[in-house]
């Protein structure tokens, strides 16, 4: 008689109790939160150094074009006479490139989803687009040409040994680094804030207040709410 009892006490014993079953389920939480946690910050540095890349690259890039890139002599009246070529003169792409690049670091903020990964690419494809122009305009000659024939007079005037100043170098560094931002943009964009968000939430509050109370013995109060477009009646 005594022994069924105690029985029952070793069942229940065993038997395993449902809360823990419920705190090894809900075990990955904090997992899944340090996840997000850290992707957040890696989204964070990677925003900060995207724009800090692309703006300092366009400005270099931009700076670069107005310097001088190649220098020579020409022949004139039994001397020779230097000349020389900014980078705008040898080749308008990198300063072009430079300000569609600028343009896209701000659009990327614009726009959300596929647009921004479009846009990001933009802004990639405007940093590659400088520092190819940049690196082959060096080997371009023919602006130095134009200015010795400017200033012997003759339509054909030949040119010394030409060499090279380091601003085309930074032109293209300032390509790389506006390439370096649009790749950052590519790869953590989608995690990035955008300005439209704050815009459609206040539109959003504004079509959710409630409309003020109006008095038909007020005339004040019916010309209010005409002016807000709502019908007095």
């Amino acid at each position: 008689m005594t022994s069924l009892p105690h029985a029952r006490t070793s069942e229940s014993s065993d038997a395993p109790e449902p809360e823990d079953a419920d705190a090894s389920e809900a075990e990955p939480a904090p997992d899944e939160a340090h996840g997000r946690a850290s992707r957040s910050r890696a989204a964070r540095r990677a925003l900060g150094v995207a724009l800090l890349a692309g703006a300092v690259g366009a400005a270099l890039a931009l700076v670069a074009g107005g310097q001088t890139w190649s220098e020579s002599a020409t022949s004139f009246a039994r001397g020779r006479v230097p000349v020389s070529a900014s980078g705008s003169e040898v080749t308008g792409l990198p300063n072009a490139l430079a300000l569609v690049g600028l343009a896209a670091l701000v659009a990327v903020f614009a726009v959300r989803r596929a647009g921004r990964f479009l846009v990001s690419g933009l802004l990639a494809l405007c940093g590659a687009g400088v520092v190819v122009s940049s690196l082959t305009g060096m080997g371009d000659d023919s602006a130095l040409r134009e200015e010795a024939a400017e200033t012997s007079g003759l339509a054909e005037s030949t040119i010394g040994a030409v060499s090279t100043t380091p601003w085309p170098y930074l032109s293209a560094a300032g390509g790389l680094l506006i390439l370096l931002a649009g790749l950052l943009a590519l790869v953590h964009g989608r995690n990035w804030p955008t300005m439209s968000g704050s815009s459609r939430y206040e539109r959003t509050s504004r079509k959710q207040a409630p409309a003020a109370e109006v008095d038909p013995e007020r005339p004040e109060d019916l010309w209010k709410a005409l002016d807000r477009g709502e019908d007095p009646t």
